[in-house]
C-alpha cells in the first residue's frame, strides 16, 4: 500500500510502498479517506513527543477518518505502532473508533477531531465545567483555542474570557461566545488585567501556550480573593514555552488546582468518545476551521510548510 513513511528523526516523511497492515485480534481494518497533520503528529515523528515509542521506520500519523469493511464511516485514533493514519489502510482497536454524523465530511471531521477535542476532554473530563462558571481561555487565537471559546460557550459557560495575540481574531472572537477579550501585546500592565478578570472570578483557565502568560495568570489567581476559592487551571499546550517558574507558596496559599489535559490524563476510551461527541454537535455550534487539503503524493512538501495558518489534511481518497 502507499504511505507516508519517517525513516528517522528529523526528516520529512516520503510517500512510498509500506507493508499493508494484517489486523490482530479485537483490531479492525479502515480504509484511510483524511489524516489531519498537526503538531502532535509532527512531534511524535521527530521523537520529541512524551508518547513516541523510539521506532523507525513508521507511517506518522494518530488520527483521521475512514470506511470500515462493512461500509461504516468512522473517526479512528492511534493505530497500532510502526502504522499510523497517513496511509491506505490502518489496522487499529474497535474501541479506538466511533461512527461518524452523516452530516459532518470526512475533511472536515480529521480537521476538527484534534483540536476540538483538546477543550471538550479538558472541561468536560478534567475540569469537570458547571453551567454558568468561567472559563478563560489562554491562546484563544490558536486553531485549538477558537474552538474552545465555542465549545466552553456550549457546554454552559456563564462568562468566556479570550487571550490572545490576533487582534482580528480577537474582535472575532466575540461574535464566536467570548465576552471579552485581551490581547498579549497590549502595551497596558497585563498583570493588572489579569487581576481584574480573576477579582471577577474565573473557575477553569485552558492554558495553550504555558510560558510567560501562563505564569502571570497563575500570579493573578493566586492573589484573588477568597484565596479558598476553587480554581482549576488546565494545562493542554506548550507554544509560549515548556517550563516556567513556580513558587510553591502560590499554590499552598490559594486553591488553585493546577492539572494537565492530553495523552495519558484520561483513558484512550474516553478520549475517542470525546471526540465523537464533540463532532456529533459540530454543526449545531457552528464548529469550522481553514482547512488545506493535500493528496499523500505530496505529504512531503505539506511537511515543510510550518507557517500554514490552515489545518493540513493529507487525503487519501
Amino acid at each position: 500500500m502507499k504511505a507516508a513513511i519517517v525513516t528517522q528523526a528529523g526528516q520529512p516523511p516520503v510517500c512510498a510502498s509500506f507493508d499493508a497492515p494484517t489486523p490482530a485480534e479485537g483490531e479492525v481494518l479502515v480504509t484511510v479517506r483524511a489524516a489531519a497533520l498537526s503538531q502532535l503528529v509532527r512531534a511524535k515523528a521527530s521523537g520529541a513527543h512524551y508518547s513516541f515509542d523510539g521506532g523507525y521506520p513508521f507511517v506518522p500519523g494518530v488520527d483521521g477518518t475512514g470506511v470500515l469493511e462493512n461500509g461504516a464511516r468512522v473517526y479512528f485514533a492511534f493505530p497500532r505502532a510502526p502504522y499510523g493514519a497517513m496511509a491506505q489502510q490502518v489496522a487499529v482497536p474497535k474501541d479506538h473508533c466511533v461512527a461518524l454524523p452523516d452530516g459532518i465530511d470526512d475533511l472536515r471531521a480529521a480537521a476538527l477531531a484534534n483540536p476540538g477535542m483538546s477543550s471538550w476532554m479538558a472541561l468536560k473530563d478534567r475540569a469537570r465545567l458547571q453551567p454558568g462558571e468561567t472559563v478563560l481561555v489562554n491562546g484563544a487565537t490558536g486553531v485549538s483555542g477558537v474552538l474552545a471559546v465555542q465549545i466552553a460557550r456550549h457546554l454552559g459557560a456563564g462568562r468566556v474570557i479570550a487571550i490572545g495575540r490576533n487582534p482580528a481574531m480577537l474582535e472575532r472572537l466575540k461574535s464566536l461566545g467570548a465576552d471579552e477579550a485581551i490581547s498579549l501585546t497590549e502595551t497596558d500592565d497585563l498583570s493588572a488585567r489579569f487581576d481584574a478578570c480573576f477579582a471577577t472570578g474565573v473557575d477553569v483557565v485552558l492554558d495553550y501556550l504555558w510560558g510567560p502568560s501562563a505564569r502571570s495568570l497563575l500570579v493573578a489567581a493566586s492573589r484573588a480573593k477568597p484565596a479558598h476559592t476553587r480554581r482549576r487551571f488546565v494545562q493542554i499546550g506548550a507554544m509560549g514555552g515548556g517550563e516556567i517558574s513556580l513558587p510553591a507558596g502560590w499554590l499552598r496559599s490559594s486553591a488553585i488546582e493546577l492539572m494537565g489535559s492530553g495523552l495519558g490524563s484520561v483513558a484512550m476510551p474516553r478520549v475517542i468518545a470525546a471526540v465523537g461527541e464533540m463532532l456529533a454537535v459540530a454543526d449545531k455550534i457552528g464548529l469550522e476551521i481553514t482547512t488545506e487539503c493535500v493528496p499523500l503524493e505530496r505529504v512531503s512538501e505539506a511537511w515543510a510548510d510550518t507557517e500554514s495558518r490552515a489545518r493540513q489534511v493529507i487525503t487519501l481518497g
